[in-house]
């Protein structure tokens, strides 16, 4: 579950400058800036160009080119389909479809009511059990769309146990 904690200047800055000493400190800032928030506050593109002695567009470069990170909040729950060759053999086009129609989200999107984020990833390590998916770190093989509308009401389920 993605409890992240709202925007901080203060406590961004810390991080940088905890961080700042690391050879190549950008791209492990930048991860513990969105580990902390969630995504990179477009704030943070100039506290990092001036701490870092980099141009703005420097930073808005690495952050734009590398997919992983966010420049938007995520929803509660990060959903990543595996869109890798021997998923695309094993139907993970179909299984997206479902998924899509099922969650009223497309791929990079986070649902109305904020409770998931849908992203492509290419591969997940789990090639013979296709099609792969992995919810809020936990991974799932063989995934058909059923199973997936369990996954799904078990992590509804999850937040709100009785």
């Amino acid at each position: 579950m993605n409890g992240r904690a709202e925007w901080n200047a203060q406590r961004a800055q810390a991080i940088i400058d905890g961080n700042r000493h690391l050879r190549g400190a950008l791209l492990p800032i930048l991860h513990a800036l969105q580990e902390e928030f969630g995504c990179i506050d477009e704030a943070a593109v100039p506290m990092l160009a001036r701490s870092m002695n980099l141009s703005r567009a420097d930073v808005h470069g690495v952050i734009s080119f590398y997919h992983d990170f966010r420049r938007e909040r995520p929803g509660r729950h990060t959903i990543k389909v595996c869109r890798a060759e021997a998923c695309q053999a094993s139907g993970c086009d179909s299984l997206i479809g479902h998924i899509e129609r099922s969650l009223g989200v497309e791929m990079h999107g986070t649902t109305d009511d904020g409770a998931f984020t849908l992203e492509p990833v290419f591969c997940l390590g789990n090639c013979a059990l296709g099609p792969a998916a992995m919810i809020d770190g936990d991974l799932h093989g063989r995934v058909t769309p059923a199973r997936f509308d369990a996954l799904v009401a078990e992590t509804l389920a999850s937040e709100n146990p009785q």
